[in-house]
């Protein structure tokens, strides 16, 4: 993209415009480091001063984060994906938990109504790969299988701002997930029922399902629990 001559307010605004798009498309992903200043520079034929204005003003929306002697790398995808994390960041697992509960329900409910075959292949494949990690004992795999079969089904419910929002919320998820799985002492909560009742396009038994999958993650923060070293 070339830039016209500008207001150097203006000329800050566009550089911010592009570095967000690079991140929104998934250019840069979460976790990855962009580009360095001098690189950055020179493919928007800008100055250096230009760039660090619009890298800072990213870091302060919470979107990118400056390392000391590392590099600057992304922290989110969006300013509302910044101000979630920053806020779960300080939460209680309690409260992620139950602000999960209500996103999932409402998620099972809707992709039982609106989930095409595409979906419903999805959501057994992830369910399949979640119950193959745990059989397998690897924990962290198992954190990741699970979050994604929970992602299968948000994405069947074809709404976009709840798929937006569930993915910002993912990054806390799988703190939350890892340590429900503690506080469980590594009983597994079957989520077949959840996948069978939204192929079924049943969304009383989906939400009802996926209700009391999270209610026993709830109830097992509650009690005392053995956590293994």
């Amino acid at each position: 993209m070339t830039l016209r001559t500008a207001r150097r307010s203006s000329l800050v605004e566009q550089v911010i415009d592009q570095l967000r798009d690079e991140i929104a498309t998934g250019v840069w992903a979460v976790g990855a480091k962009i580009p360095p200043e001098p690189v950055l520079s020179e493919s928007l034929g800008v100055g250096r001063n230009t760039v660090r204005e619009a890298v800072r003003a990213l870091t302060h929306a919470g979107l990118l984060e400056c390392r000391q002697g590392d590099g600057t790398y992304v922290r989110a995808t969006s300013e509302l994906s910044g101000a979630v994390r920053r806020r779960l960041e300080t939460a209680e697992l309690i409260e992620i938990l139950e602000v999960r509960r209500g996103l999932e329900v409402e998620a099972a409910r809707l992709a039982a109504a609106r989930r095409t075959d595409d979906d419903i292949a999805a959501i057994n494949e992830a369910l399949a790969r979640r119950d193959a990690q745990w059989t397998a004992g690897d924990h962290a795999a198992f954190v990741e299988a699970d979050l994604a079969f929970h992602m299968a089904v948000v994405e069947a419910t074809h709404n976009q701002v709840l798929t937006d929002l569930y993915r910002d919320f993912s990054a806390v998820l799988r703190a939350s997930i890892g340590a429900a799985g503690n506080l469980l002492q590594h009983s597994d909560i079957p989520h077949a029922p959840i996948a069978d009742a939204i192929a079924a396009g049943d969304a009383a038994a989906a939400a009802q399902a996926t209700h009391s999958c999270l209610d026993e993650i709830l109830r097992s923060t509650e009690r005392p629990a053995a956590i293994p070293a």
